[in-house]
């Protein structure tokens, strides 16, 4: 069974509920993995941002918004209770609980109208209380799309700059993320051979424990297991048991399967991972804003 959007939710995580005793979200989430029958690859799959489990994220704001209907009480860290009003739906159940259903209730209109009228000290959100997806999933979706949008945008401009520049991307990259010592370094150690695109060796680390031998290529065809082979019989002239090979095309599969099967350490890197990494590491690419997502400090709160 797929993983249940949140509304879903609502009604077995308040049915659990309905012994009147205190209990925790992890012991919701064992029980309600077990009513929908999710497999281990559902219970295991994460947001896009990787922070957390999508069923755990779930669970956890069908708690929020019955908490905010009054169905459900905060009874401590990561714990809560059924209320009177929880019980009395339980009465005579709906045969679902969801948004439309909690719009009955004052305190959530209160919580809906909070979230999405902007005031001097409540910012507007952008996020629906009518979707499937919780505000979060949505949040992370939005930014992967914003994220996929740049890289798509970034390899364009990558593959339309002339081959030098290509040069100096790969370098100002090799360096942001650690390798090269200072930029300096790397721009005399590679581009030496001159074959159309980076060959050179450049430093592992800073203090240069060991080298990388690297080669780029600025193509729009696919690079074949031939040249990949070539790349790696070069690296017995460097005494190089290391290499990167970055291209702004992608890679056949007969050479990813190569590179796996040789006693050399040989990384590939094809257009799409080379943009991803640009965006990660802050290589052309600027910080337009930053969002700053918080919740409750559960320890400040210990001692109340």
């Amino acid at each position: 069974m797929s993983i249940p959007d949140f509304q879903t939710i609502m009604l077995p995580l308040l049915q659990f509920s309905a012994d009147g005793h205190e209990h925790s979200l992890s012991e919701a989430v064992t029980a309600l993995a077990n009513q929908f029958k999710l497999s281990d690859a559902d219970k295991a799959e994460l947001l896009p941002s990787g922070s957390q489990s999508r069923f755990n994220n779930r669970v956890g704001w069908s708690q929020t918004y019955l908490n905010k209907a009054g169905l459900l009480v905060k009874t401590g860290r990561a714990k809560f209770q059924i209320t009177k009003r929880g019980l009395g739906v339980l009465d005579h159940p709906p045969t679902k609980i969801d948004i439309q259903y909690l719009n009955q209730f004052e305190e959530f209109i209160q919580f809906k109208n909070a979230s999405s009228t902007p005031s001097e000290h409540t910012p507007a959100t952008a996020l629906s209380v009518e979707q499937e997806t919780t505000p979060q999933e949505v949040l992370e979706s939005n930014f992967q799309l914003l994220r996929s949008t740049l890289a798509q945008e970034l390899l364009e401009r990558i593959k339309s700059c002339p081959p030098h520049f290509f040069e100096i991307v790969v370098i100002d990259l090799l360096v942001a993320m650690g390798y090269g010592g200072s930029r300096k370094e790397a721009g005399q150690r590679v581009g030496k051979t001159g074959d159309g695109g980076i060959d050179g060796i450049i430093k592992e680390d800073k203090l240069g424990l060991d080298t990388i031998y690297v080669q780029a290529k600025r193509w729009q065809s696919t690079v074949g297991r031939p040249v990949v082979q070539t790349f790696a019989g070069s690296l017995d002239g460097y005494k190089a048991r290391k290499g990167v090979f970055i291209t702004s095309s992608t890679f056949s599969a007969e050479a990813r399967d190569y590179v796996k099967r040789i006693e050399k350490k040989i990384v590939l890197i094809d257009g799409d991972l080379l943009a991803q990494l640009m965006i990660e590491h802050d290589v052309g690419v600027a910080q337009v804003t930053t969002y700053i997502i918080k919740k409750i400090d559960t320890d400040y709160f210990e001692g109340e």
